[in-house]
């Protein structure tokens, strides 16, 4: 199995306790870098029941995120080479499929954080939230067609619409929980966001839920949810039970 798990490195200077992943029963495993920079874990899974467990403190600016105002698009032969692989269809982000309703939606718009902001929009009204609507093999044209999902089709959606219009776009996940907002009656703090190539820089964008937040803790970046999944398996594997659950700790 592969598994991510553990806050992107540059994170790592934040923690206060020391992440260590608890596997029962005990087997052993190692860590590595991906090519997107993202830590994984490596390990092979004994038959029966697994339970894999973390439990950490870090420390967060508590600084709320702001949005790219202003900022601008870049002409495609301008973008950086390493960033025009998010410019790319991928498994989930099937351009071909959206690319001509794409331009009719914001090709008027103008390029930049307007057509990126449009987009935000569009997702989030476009696509009705429910876990009971997960499906692990839902597609960003198929829920725009369903208009239903979760987190990770949010994000796939907007970040295929972004790619669709020439802005790189690539797919986060992380742990999210609700500092600063209404607590949300959903149980678990686990999230996909997205970020976008503007202005020279890339930026968080949140279709779900289409505000800036406080207190996100990024566990991997990459192409779509392929790259960043949560667990992958290489043989027969079925999710029995999942929980995150992140907590504001304010130091008296």
């Amino acid at each position: 199995m592969l598994l991510m798990l553990d806050v992107r490195p540059e994170r790592k200077p934040d923690l206060e306790t020391p992440g260590k992943l608890q596997v029962t029963p005990p087997v052993p495993y190692r860590t590595y870098l991906d090519s997107f920079g993202n830590r994984g874990t490596r390990l092979v899974a004994p038959a029966g029941i697994l339970q894999l467990s973390n439990h950490f403190t870090i420390r967060d600016s508590g600084v709320q995120e702001s949005m790219p105002w202003g900022a601008g698009q870049a002409e495609v032969d301008d973008l950086p080479d390493d960033v025009l692989m998010f410019l790319l269809g991928s498994r989930y982000c099937d351009t071909d499929r959206l690319a001509t309703e794409a331009w009719k939606l914001f090709g008027q718009i103008p390029p930049g954080w307007p057509r990126a902001q449009a987009i935000l929009n569009y997702t989030h009204a476009r696509i009705t939230f429910g876990y009971e609507h997960a499906r692990a093999d839902r597609t960003a044209s198929e829920g725009h067609a369903e208009r239903k999902g979760v987190c990770r089709d949010y994000a796939h959606l907007a970040i295929t619409l972004c790619r669709c219009m020439n802005i790189p776009a690539r797919y986060c996940t992380g742990y999210l929980g609700d500092i600063g907002v209404p607590v949300d009656p959903s149980p678990m703090d686990f999230s996909a966001w997205f970020e976008v190539y503007l202005g020279g820089a890339w930026h968080t964008l949140d279709a779900r839920h289409n505000a800036p937040r406080i207190g996100r803790i990024l566990i991997a970046r990459g192409r779509d949810a392929t790259d960043a999944a949560i667990s992958t398996a290489f043989g027969e594997a079925k999710l029995l039970r999942f929980d995150v659950i992140t907590k504001e700790v304010v130091n008296a």
